[in-house]
């Protein structure tokens, strides 16, 4: 009996310690997120993020990002712009309502860090790695995408001129 109370006292610290582990990495995103992109005949930025972050220095493999951008919230600075890239001829908004990153793993680089994940655009999905800074708590990364690859525009007419590499920056405060 005695040793079946030990078990369980030991069940319950273990149980209370997973929690107190995960609420030391777990982030809140706070306002003034940045997500900004630009290629030649495309700027601008996405208004609306959402997700979930879980980031520990110190254990990266109990790390893990899940983050959601609101298609509809790109603003070029030209209500023309914005109209045609919410659009079926682009991003189709209506659709495909999300730009997703949910990641599979973390590594430690030479400038900070690099997640490498699942990024969901127009439906179709790819690996990326991107590299980011974490510093006062803030992630920052720079990356770009290939928007052919995800379906995103075509190469005919007034869409050609966009270039297909699309350069992002991001910049996302958080809190405990």
């Amino acid at each position: 009996m005695t040793q079946v109370k030990f078990l369980g006292m030991i069940a319950v610290i273990i149980f209370f310690s997973a929690f107190t582990v995960n609420n030391s990495m777990s982030w809140q995103i706070a306002e003034g997120y940045s997500i900004k992109f630009a290629g030649t005949d495309a700027e601008g930025i996405f208004k609306t993020m959402s997700g979930d972050i879980q980031f520990d220095e110190n254990n990266l493999d109990a790390s893990s990002f899940s983050t959601s951008i609101d298609v509809a919230s790109i603003n070029t600075g030209n209500g023309m712009k914005n109209k045609h890239a919410v659009s079926p001829k682009w991003f189709d908004a209506e659709a495909y309502p999300a730009i997703t990153f949910n990641s599979s793993k973390f590594a430690k680089s030479d400038t900070g860090y690099e997640v490498t994940g699942t990024l969901e655009i127009h439906g179709t999905k790819k690996e990326v790695s991107i590299p980011f800074t974490f510093s006062d708590n803030t992630f920052t990364g720079k990356f770009s995408v290939n928007r052919m690859d995800f379906g995103v525009g075509t190469m005919k007419g007034m869409s050609k001129k966009v270039s297909n590499e699309i350069n992002l920056e991001i910049s996302v405060p958080v809190t405990k």
